[in-house]
């Protein structure tokens, strides 16, 4: 399936900002994260690049960045950093709240999803940082996006399938 979707899937890089040549230092999650948390807590927005691809098809690995801040209140649909064990931190969506306990999931998963509570949320995503332009979190159309993607959970395997054909 790549190999027949390969000139589409060079056409989506190059049309995305897929390919960068830029040098990049990655440094663990556990070493800095703890440092953004922090600063987010302190009330100074920040900005990080995204490792991992539990949050696909919205947030794409090392290609996209978020601009985090914090906010007292989260509600159901924010993507949050969030750490849910000492020293282990995810950007995930928030897909249930009851009072103080929070349920996350990545986008890109399927079944697996995490606890915390609203102490343990450090920042909430404003806006998306794409090679090619900057979308809010607000914007309607992501948003209608968001939940048309969380309704779709049942065939989301598949449809996670097909895009990581063609990207």
């Amino acid at each position: 399936m790549r190999v027949l979707l390969t000139p589409w899937r060079k056409r989506y890089q190059k049309r995305n900002g897929l390919v960068s040549n830029q040098p990049r230092h990655e440094l663990p999650n556990d070493a800095w994260l703890s440092e953004v948390s922090q600063m987010l807590r302190e009330g100074k927005p920040y900005a990080i690049y995204v490792k991992g691809y539990s949050m696909r098809p919205f947030i794409e690995h090392t290609r996209d960045r978020v601009f985090l801040e914090k906010r007292d209140t989260y509600d159901v649909g924010d993507a949050v950093l969030a750490q849910i064990a000492p020293g282990h931190y995810v950007l995930h969506r928030i897909i249930e709240k009851q009072g103080d306990h929070l349920t996350l999931q990545g986008d890109g998963n399927v079944r697996g999803v995490e606890y915390c509570q609203i102490q343990d949320v450090s920042g909430v995503v404003t806006q998306y940082i794409r090679p090619n332009r900057t979308i809010s979190a607000d914007d309607p159309k992501l948003i209608c996006r968001i939940k048309l993607w969380r309704r779709l959970r049942p065939i989301r395997r598949y449809l996670l399938f097909v895009y990581k054909a063609v990207v």
